[in-house]
């Protein structure tokens, strides 16, 4: 019998949330009430999963760094563990030196 398994975005945000707190300089994420989110958006654009990460980072972290080291490690993670290969990741900075949200 073939098939296919899929999986949902809920996991596919819980996973990119736990590759992203393993990057050093990476203090928290960074909620929002509009629309509601826990720091991580994952959407379908033209039938290509993208990925939104809205991070807090540590106080002098290099944004460039933390931002480049997030994506690879959010895409390596995301193909390891859900076979998933996301056209985008993209890392908001929207905090600096702030306590975790």
């Amino acid at each position: 019998m073939a098939g296919y398994a899929s999986v949902s975005s809920d996991i596919v945000a819980s996973y990119a949330a736990d590759a992203a707190r393993e990057v050093a300089g990476v203090h928290g994420f960074v909620e929002s009430r509009i629309p509601p989110h826990r720091g991580v958006r994952v959407a379908e654009d033209d039938g290509e999963l993208v990925v939104e990460l809205h991070v807090a980072l540590a106080w002098g972290a290099s944004i460039p760094d933390v931002g480049r080291a997030v994506q690879q490690r959010v895409r390596a993670y995301l193909a390891r563990m859900a076979g998933v290969d996301p056209a985008a990741v993209n890392v908001v900075v929207d905090a600096i030196g702030e306590d975790e949200a």
